[in-house]
């Protein structure tokens, strides 16, 4: 039978549901409301993409001459504000002769972090890694040693700062969560109570109160001249305050283990640590990356708030070095687009490296 047959009406040739236009026709103009609300926001995007094209490329100015900005102050971005005050923002108060060494510290500190993202490298050697990087850095950073001139904590800054802060407080907030809320699930009323008024303490008060206590309030209970440095304390302030908030979230993936696991550990004759590193852990956590990466980012960005008991990261470094000069101190825009870059960049990184490990456990799943 033909499409001429009589009894049968020619029908129009399919609409095409794969591709480009048609995602377009299916999302953005289906119909006369969503197509007026495509074309306003195609129509504002445009609008900020021009202008900020027109002042962040065509009418900005790229070179160090303070003068040359003042010039284009309005009008245009001042980019040459990051070339005069990159070494200050990333390096802070460090002597100026030594700037070499937190360079070298932060590479250093960096290196077991990267080899820790790969579960090929997951052997007992990484273990020495770690040790060889945090002593590289400490002895970079600190000095007094081989020769190297001694650097006191206060003058630490910047990148290296915000790295280290970073880096260590997540490392030790980890093991520290796990504990936590293993023992939070405890039969033992004692330790149960102890992790309970721990994460509800904690989490009650915001980091800048642990902050403050941590620097002010801390020393006036040591004996005089015993108070550890202002950047230990600082690092112990962090760890408690991300180890608390890590704890729920690892609580949260025990809850979805079922209890038939454990007692299928106990029935093969494994003890209660043997069953939670080897079956419970491994599942509980692998339900949590996202929260647990999110939890990452949350204190990487945190670390700024370290200014207030006069440590200058990185955030705090770009405030010292425009606050101290007038020719400068208007272009603060552009300074704090650069170092959002800087976060931006560490931020997406982890979050991929997020995603990497989540399609790899689905793929270990589905095996």
């Amino acid at each position: 039978m033909t499409s001429n047959d009589p009894h049968i009406p020619p029908r129009p040739a399919p609409v095409r549901s794969a591709g480009v236009p048609a995602w377009l026709r299916r999302n953005l103009f289906s119909s006369l409301p969503n197509t007026l609300a495509t074309l306003a926001l195609l129509a504002l995007v445009l609008w900020l993409a021009a202008r900020g094209l027109r002042w962040g490329v065509l009418q900005a100015v790229f070179v160090s001459d303070a003068d040359k900005c003042q010039a284009a102050r309005g009008l245009g971005a001042c980019w040459g504000v990051i070339q005069e005050k990159a070494r200050f923002i990333l390096l802070g108060r460090y002597p100026q002769i030594e700037q070499w060494r937190p360079m070298l510290a932060t590479f250093a500190l960096l290196a077991p972090v990267l080899a820790s993202c790969s579960p090929r490298l997951w052997k007992p050697w990484l273990v020495l890694v770690w040790a060889a990087g945090l002593a590289a850095f400490f002895v970079l950073m600190g000095g007094g040693v081989g020769g190297l001139r001694q650097v006191p904590t206060d003058q630490w800054g910047g990148l290296p700062l915000t790295v280290m802060l970073s880096v260590i407080s997540l490392a030790l907030a980890f093991p520290i969560a796990v504990l936590v809320a293993l023992g939070r699930r405890s039969d033992m009323p004692a330790i149960r109570s102890l992790c309970i008024v721990y994460i509800e303490l904690v989490r009650g008060v915001p980091l800048i109160s642990v902050l403050f206590m941590a620097s002010f309030m801390f020393p006036l209970f040591m004996p005089v001249g015993k108070s550890p440095d202002v950047l230990v304390r600082v690092v112990v302030g962090l760890t408690l305050f991300a180890a608390a908030y890590m704890a729920e979230i690892v609580r949260g993936g025990l809850q979805t283990v079922g209890r038939g696991q454990a007692e299928a550990a106990a029935s093969i004759g494994l003890g209660y640590w043997q069953a939670q590193r080897k079956i419970i852990l491994p599942q509980a956590l692998a339900t949590v990356v996202p929260s647990i990466v999110n939890n990452f980012i949350s204190l990487f960005k945190d670390t700024s708030l370290v200014t207030i008991v006069s440590l200058y990261e990185l955030t705090g470094s770009l405030s010292l070095a425009l606050g101290s000069d007038p020719n400068w101190r208007p272009f603060k825009i552009e300074a704090y687009i650069f170092i959002a870059a800087i976060y931006f960049a560490c931020c997406y990184a982890m979050s991929r490296y997020s995603l990497r490990i989540e399609k790899r456990l689905a793929r270990s799943q589905a095996r």
